[in-house]
């Protein structure tokens, strides 16, 4: 497996009231869970360098890489708004036409999508080509913010689908921030729940969804799953 990112303290705070106050290890793909507000947006944007200057942080944290563009990957949470509208898709790779080819193929797109605008492709289209673009590099990271949020069902299962085959195909650590468990129940080894900026419950997921200790855990697997075959 790729190597381990350790969290051991990351605060982020405002005007000294603590916004975020956690320790979190991601050593295989590992899933962050919680409702909107709950701080795992602010944990993204902490990962990335990406905080609001207004906001106070502590981030004490030991890796077998550095945490830096090369290295980290990021699907955001709307295809739509994440490239630009104006440009053909092929100038929005930084990468040689060679390698452009190579993720296209990696991610099941045909070499036309390079001719079109952002708008002449479907959701789904878009967020492969996202993903393709944040693996230009040899990355180690992939953090993935929502990403299926603005896909129609079809869409959302073959990208969820894709992104499960790439992190197996490419050993690389994933950090999948969603509301929605059923997006990684097969897709995340471990979980991570957390409620107001504090973790509440983690374990290999699994576990956790088959039996759930917190009540909050509880709550959010409920508000999810109308159907709980899964937990038999």
């Amino acid at each position: 497996m790729s190597k381990a990112v350790d969290i051991k303290k990351l605060q982020i705070s405002v005007d000294n009231k603590k916004l975020v106050d956690i320790s979190l290890l991601i050593n295989s793909s590992t899933a962050l869970i919680g409702q909107s507000g709950s701080g795992k947006s602010l944990t993204l944007k902490s990962i990335l360098n990406l905080l609001p200057s207004n906001l106070d942080l502590v981030f004490d944290v030991e890796s077998d890489f550095k945490l830096n563009n090369s290295n980290i990957g990021f699907i955001p949470q709307n295809p739509f708004t994440s490239l630009s509208p104006m440009t053909k898709i092929k100038k929005q790779f930084f990468c040689t036409q060679e390698k452009i080819l190579e993720l296209l193929k990696l991610v099941g797109l045909e070499t036309f999508v390079l001719e079109r605008f952002p708008s002449e492709l479907s959701g789904g289209q878009l967020q492969r080509v996202v993903i393709a673009i944040a693996l230009s590099n040899q990355i180690k990271l992939l953090l993935l913010d929502e990403p299926t949020t603005a896909l129609d069902e079809t869409s959302k299962n073959v990208i969820l689908n894709l992104i499960n085959d790439l992190s197996k195909k490419l050993n690389i650590l994933i950090l999948f921030v969603t509301h929605d468990i059923n997006s990684i129940k097969n897709i995340c080894d471990e979980i991570v729940i957390i409620k107001d900026g504090k973790i509440v419950e983690t374990g290999k997921t699994l576990d956790v969804l088959q039996n759930p200790q917190n009540s909050y855990t509880k709550e959010l697997i409920n508000s999810t799953f109308e159907n709980k075959e899964f937990r038999k």
